[in-house]
C-alpha cells in the first residue's frame, strides 16, 4: 500500500504524456518556463495566503507521510484488546500493568494508563495537514487560466504576425494544462490520501478506546470481541473467526 500514491501520480503523469505523444505532440511542447513559474509561484502564493506559513512548512513531512505510511492492522488491534480483556477478567486489572510495556502502539499504551484520548485533536491536526493540498488543488487551475488569458492578450497584441499565432496560442494554453494537471494528478490526490489516512487512524483509535473501556469495565471477552468486530469488514471478521476456531483445539490440548 505504501507506494500506491507515488505509483498513482506517476501513472497519471505518464498517461497524460503518452496520450499527447500518441496524438503527435512532442513532450518538449509542454516545457514552458513562464507557465511553470506562474503555476508554481501563483499556486504557492495563493495557498500560503490561505493556510499560513506554519502549514506550508509541514508540506515536505506530509508528502513523506503519504508515500511511506504503513497500512493499519485493525484485526491485530482487536486481538490485542480481546486478549487484554481476557487477562483482566481472569486475573484482574492490576495484572495488566506487566503488559503495558509490551504494547507497541503509543495510543493503546496511554489508554491503558488511563490517559484521556485525544481523537478529536488528532483529527483536527490531520485536517489542517490536508488543507494546503486542498487549497493548492483549488487554486492551480484558476492560476493556469490566468496564465492562459495573459498569453492570449499577448497573442491579440501581435495579430500582425499570423505565422506566430499558432505557437503563441499553444503556449498560452500550456498554463491551463499545467494548472489543471497539477491539481488533479498531484495536489488533490495527496489531499484525499491524507484524509483517508486520517479516517483510518480515527477509526482505529475509536475502536481502541472502546476496547480499553471494555477491558476496564471487566466485560466478557466474547462480548468485547463481538463489539470490536463491528469495526472490521465482513471478510476480516470471517478470517479472524477462522483463526480463533483453529487455535481453540490447540489450547485445549495444551
Amino acid at each position: 500500500m505504501k507506494p500506491a500514491t507515488a505509483v498513482g501520480i506517476g501513472l497519471g503523469l505518464f498517461g497524460i504524456l503518452l496520450s499527447a505523444m500518441m496524438e503527435g505532440t512532442s513532450p518538449a511542447a509542454f516545457i514552458n518556463i513562464p507557465a511553470v513559474l506562474l503555476i508554481c509561484a501563483g499556486t504557492f502564493g495563493a495557498t500560503l495566503a490561505s493556510v499560513g506559513m506554519e502549514s506550508m512548512k509541514k508540506i515536505p513531512a506530509l508528502y513523506k507521510r503519504v508515500f511511506s505510511t504503513e497500512p493499519l492492522d485493525i484485526p491485530a488491534r482487536v486481538d490485542l484488546l480481546v486478549s487484554l480483556a481476557e487477562q483482566a477478567r481472569r486475573e484482574g486489572l492490576l495484572a495488566l500493568d506487566s503488559r503495558i510495556g509490551e504494547i507497541d502502539d503509543e495510543f493503546t499504551r496511554k489508554g491503558m494508563q488511563l490517559v484521556v484520548a485525544e481523537i478529536d485533536g488528532m483529527s483536527a491536526r490531520h485536517h489542517a495537514g490536508a488543507a494546503p493540498f486542498e487549497k493548492a488543488g483549488g487554486f492551480a487551475p484558476t492560476i493556469g487560466i490566468i496564465g492562459t488569458v495573459m498569453g492570449l492578450v499577448h497573442v491579440l497584441q501581435n495579430l500582425a504576425a499570423p505565422s506566430e499565432l499558432g505557437p503563441a496560442i499553444s503556449s498560452a494554453f500550456i498554463a491551463t494544462l499545467m494548472g489543471v494537471g497539477a491539481a488533479n494528478v498531484i495536489f488533490l490526490p495527496v489531499a484525499n490520501r491524507l484524509k483517508t489516512i486520517s479516517t483510518e487512524e480515527v477509526e482505529l483509535r475509536t475502536m481502541t478506546l472502546d476496547g480499553i473501556l471494555s477491558v476496564q469495565a471487566g466485560d466478557n471477552p466474547r462480548l468485547v470481541s463481538d463489539r470490536l468486530s463491528s469495526f472490521l469488514a465482513p471478510l476480516e471478521r470471517t478470517a479472524g473467526e477462522a483463526q480463533g476456531e483453529a487455535a481453540a483445539p490447540l489450547e485445549k490440548a495444551a
